[in-house]
């Protein structure tokens, strides 16, 4: 199921409009950072380093695998659109499968994610392995 089409499903509002579509049934929306998550953290301000990077193994194999599986992958990444040449070629250089590229992403973390689907939100800590269950404590708003 690697046709991105096919992994969503229409939907309609009470009164019969179009509203957002959704994923099909255990399909995943991955948004992953680049810069210290799936390579060496390297800032903005250092480009030149963007290019010679190498990415961490685990990782590439994790995010390949996901895709395999017919997840929807998308590099979210606080490059910049002047980065966007470096990081394509990239990512096909260390052959890193994906659906789309997101540049401009806020710049120094601390983020709450506010939005109208679900968001799991997982930090990367320097190991990059399967997902495992784990109940956690989270903000949201009041009912």
């Amino acid at each position: 199921m690697n046709n991105k089409e096919e992994k969503f499903l229409e939907v309609k509002g009470e009164d019969g409009e179009n509203l957002s579509p959704k994923l099909a049934p255990g399909v995943k929306n991955y948004l992953i950072d680049i810069d210290g998550t799936v390579t060496e953290d390297v800032p903005n301000e250092e480009p030149e380093r963007m290019a010679t990077c190498k990415p961490f193994p685990d990782a590439l194999k994790i995010v390949n695998n996901w895709y395999d599986q017919g997840h929807l992958i998308c590099f979210f990444t606080s490059r910049t659109e002047a980065h966007r040449e470096v990081t394509e070629k990239w990512l096909k250089e260390h052959d890193f499968n994906y659906h789309s590229l997101l540049m401009g992403k806020p710049r120094g973390g601390n983020y709450h994610w506010i939005d109208n689907h679900i968001v799991k939100a997982t930090r990367y800590k320097g190991k990059f392995t399967n997902l495992v269950q784990k109940d956690a404590s989270i903000e949201v708003f009041k009912d």
